[in-house]
């Protein structure tokens, strides 16, 4: 379903090359962020104005960084706060 709201990201060419070569797990997240909204299906998806499509772009971005900050983030077997670079 949200390969179509992927594509529409590539065709006004908001993604990095970052963001285009992950697009697994773009999808993925953009699925959330619609099902979020509720938005399910691809005709409701042609049919959202360039802001709210930027504006679920901008959701599905935070919810990758969210995501990274944890897997940045560990507790070690005793316990102590681990920080990765």
């Amino acid at each position: 379903m949200s390969d179509f709201a992927f594509f529409r990201f590539i065709s006004f060419n908001w993604l990095t090359e970052t963001e285009k070569k992950s697009k697994d797990e773009m999808i993925q997240i953009t699925e959330e962020v619609l099902e979020s909204k509720g938005i399910e299906c691809d005709a409701r998806i042609s049919k959202l104005s360039e802001e709210q499509l930027k504006e679920i772009l901008d959701e599905v971005r935070n919810r990758i960084k969210k995501k990274k900050k944890k897997s940045d983030i560990t507790i070690d077997s005793e316990s102590e706060l681990i920080i990765k670079n």
